[in-house]
């Protein structure tokens, strides 16, 4: 049985940020020995402790923590990349339906680096066909929308690029916020590194993770929709 969550150490922080500056296959190999222990056992530990309040939430979540399935990978692809870094200084943990591609479907996320940390749930980036039936979705029922995301906890933020130019004149602006978005997330950014090094974050992740649960089903329909119009 895997042992519980205990917190993040200042040590694997520490190995974060002196992996940016010494971001080279020889400095990760001399000190992995850090990165196996303070930071990917820890992760490990904190997806086996949240498991069971996800799959309450989707009970077709992939769980498994294990690195490409819900925790990162350090190593980047920097084939289509102008930043060659070899290594990541962040780490971030992942909740999504089993898929190949899953950067055009709802996901929970947690993340951190040196000296932040945060979580939420959101896309990757969705691609246009899903924005359209999020739209359209959210056209149909305003004021049943509204309320959904008026319960949304007000440390989570809407965050996402939106279009330059208003999609449709005239809309409520708590409406056109959601639907002038190219893609979106909503982000809770926390500087205050104490949670980190606590058993007490995977509360925190799971409870802010629950509230959000209906917006996460709601999302979930529109995958629905696209299923349909696939066959």
């Amino acid at each position: 049985m895997m042992a519980e969550f205990s917190g993040i150490t200042q040590r694997g922080l520490t190995f974060l940020q002196q992996l940016g500056q010494n971001n080279n296959k020889q400095w990760f190999e001399e000190h992995r020995a850090i990165y196996d222990e303070e930071l990917l056992k820890p992760v490990r530990q904190l997806v086996g402790d949240l498991a069971q309040d996800m799959l309450v939430i989707d009970e077709l979540f992939e769980v498994r923590p294990a690195i490409g399935k819900t925790i990162s990978r350090m190593h980047r692809d920097t084939r289509f990349s102008h930043d060659k870094s070899l290594y990541r200084s962040n780490i971030w943990l992942t909740f999504k339906r089993s898929r190949n591609n899953w950067t055009d479907a709802p996901t929970y996320f947690f993340e951190f680096g040196p000296d932040w940390w945060r979580y939420g749930l959101g896309y990757y980036s969705a691609s246009r066909l899903t924005m359209n039936l999020f739209r359209e979705r959210v056209t149909q029922e305003p004021a049943a929308f509204l309320a959904m995301a008026d319960a949304i906890p007000a440390n989570f933020a809407l965050d996402g690029e939106s279009y330059k130019r208003e999609l449709v004149k005239g809309m409520q602006p708590e409406l056109a916020r959601w639907y002038n978005k190219k893609s979106w997330a909503l982000i809770s950014e926390q500087r205050e590194m104490d949670l980190l090094f606590s058993p007490q974050l995977v509360a925190v992740l799971a409870r802010g993770f629950q509230r959000l649960a209906p917006l996460y089903d709601f999302l979930m329909q529109i995958e629905g929709q696209k299923r349909m119009a696939s066959r």
